[in-house]
């Protein structure tokens, strides 16, 4: 299977679904209080940012999910396959965020068992990465607790929308590191 083909991933404490524009209204209420994360994207305007990651998709570098509550049916969140190199079986986990009442939930931990999963069981890739903002502590918290490895940090890597030059921090998990962190994940769900 191809690391762009759209597609429904769900457990019992998310569903990942294909993002569409329906899903915009959800969106928009999952953004208030997210207004000052100024290391993260947050879209101001949900609606131009689900045009923009689907005009992604149709360039095929990105694949993106709405992160949907099964119990409600709500959107809670955006997350990606991006970075996307379908002939190196390469990929990037990203364009990340979730609405303050699903952080710190069992939804992150079991949208990345899922993403995961469907890189590496389905999609046979090489390697996941990760990328975060180096002041985004929150995330590189998240990230190393799901197992992944600290490739390094770019320097200097990305102007902000306000002119603000990006360090970079990169992890990655490779396909023989996998059944642990899957490992690890599903324990953390287990425990609650």
């Amino acid at each position: 299977m191809l690391l762009t083909e759209p597609i429904t991933l769900e457990d019992d404490h998310v569903r990942l679904e294909p993002l569409h524009a329906h899903h915009a209204a959800d969106l928009a209420e999952a953004t208030v209080g997210l207004e000052h994360a100024w290391y993260t994207s947050i879209p101001a305007a949900v609606p131009d940012e689900i045009d923009r990651r689907l005009a992604w998709r149709d360039a095929g570098t990105m694949n993106p999910w709405a992160v949907v509550l099964p119990a409600s049916g709500r959107a809670v969140g955006m997350t990606t396959f991006c970075n996307i190199d379908q002939e190196s079986r390469h990929v990037e986990i990203g364009h990340t965020w979730l609405s303050p009442s699903a952080q710190r939930t069992a939804v992150n931990t079991a949208a990345k068992l899922l993403l995961l999963g469907h890189a590496f069981e389905t999609c046979d890739a090489i390697a996941v990465e990760f990328r975060t903002h180096w002041h985004n502590r929150q995330s590189r918290t998240a990230i190393e607790r799901l197992g992944a490895k600290r490739d390094g940090v770019l320097r200097n890597h990305r102007l902000g929308p306000d002119g603000t030059l990006r360090d970079t921090v990169v992890y990655s998990i490779l396909p023989h590191e996998w059944p642990a962190v899957r490992l690890g994940l599903r324990a953390r769900l287990d425990r609650g």
